[in-house]
């Protein structure tokens, strides 16, 4: 079994629900605290085991470009004035991993940034994250998929149990339990009506794909907004027989490319964060609506 050294994620969306927040910087450069979304992914991936970055990127990105990249000026400056520990910490940001970026010339969605990432895959297992899903927990959430990629030998998929009213919004599986959280998925299906939702189990856009969903996402049509599912390929690979598991990730999920997910995601590192949190929880206590 291949060991999974790389991660695809898809950062090229024009990241409308922000607007006007976003109309000249990435929406994965905004900020949770004092670090961007997007560095908070890495870190999972890195953390997880990943040695490689394949970040697919769009018009208007060139700062996630930049903030992975060596800032030799603001080093020195920081050295000069004696904050050696941050401009170790910055220094730091460029040698995670080893980053490479694959532009998407128009926002046709997850399916068409993870074919363009396989270009660069060299036909292996990889991994795929949104550039919007952070999840909190002790073991990083995409380790916690790889652990189970390692012991069912198939490609694996994110879960996380919705109420059925929220249906709608997700791709839903159908399937059955195995247990420990794992599921053994027999279909997906992108956004059903919450009557029509074979579970109240829910995709979240982190996977372990191998080289044969991969042939799929190849045959994949686009849908008529024109984005490229990558649910639907993996619903294909399903029924032509293909093995596919489900994990319920442990850990605190936050949308980061939903408002609300985004503000929940900064109470949370907000309280947590070893400068800041005692004096924002104490604000927070006062705080009345």
């Amino acid at each position: 079994m291949q060991k999974i050294k790389k991660v695809i994620i898809p950062v090229g969306g024009f990241g409308t629900r922000f607007l006007p927040a976003t109309k000249a910087q990435p929406k994965e450069m905004l900020p949770v605290v004092d670090k961007p979304v997007i560095q908070y992914l890495v870190e999972e991936a890195v953390d997880s085991g990943i040695e490689h970055v394949i970040l697919v990127t769009g018009r208007g990105k060139r700062a996630i470009e930049d903030h992975f990249d060596h800032a030799a000026e603001l080093e020195s400056y920081l050295e000069s004035r004696g904050k050696s520990d941050l401009a170790k910490e910055i220094r730091k940001i460029s040698s995670m991993a080893f980053f490479s970026y694959v532009r998407q010339k128009e926002p046709k969605g997850i399916g068409d940034a993870v074919l363009l990432g396989v270009a660069l895959t060299n036909n292996e297992p990889v991994a795929v994250m949104s550039g919007d899903d952070i999840i909190d927990s002790q073991i990083p959430a995409l380790k916690q998929l790889i652990n189970v990629y390692k012991k069912y030998g198939g490609p694996v998929i994110a879960l996380k149990k919705i109420p059925l009213s929220e249906a709608n919004k997700y791709g839903v599986i159908k399937g059955k339990s195995l247990g420990g959280g794992v599921w053994k998925i027999d279909g997906v299906v992108e956004k059903p009506k919450p009557e029509k939702a074979p579970s109240d189990m829910m995709v979240i856009s982190k996977y372990i794909l191998t080289p044969e969903v991969f042939s799929f996402l190849h045959k994949t049509k686009p849908a008529p907004n024109g984005e490229i599912y990558l649910t639907e390929a993996v619903d294909n690979y399903i029924k032509a027989g293909g093995k596919m598991y489900g994990y319920e990730v442990k850990g605190e999920w936050y949308d980061c490319g939903d408002k609300l997910g985004y503000m929940k995601a900064m109470v949370n590192y907000g309280i947590k964060h070893p400068e800041l949190g005692e004096g924002f929880k104490e604000y927070l206590k006062g705080f009345r609506v």
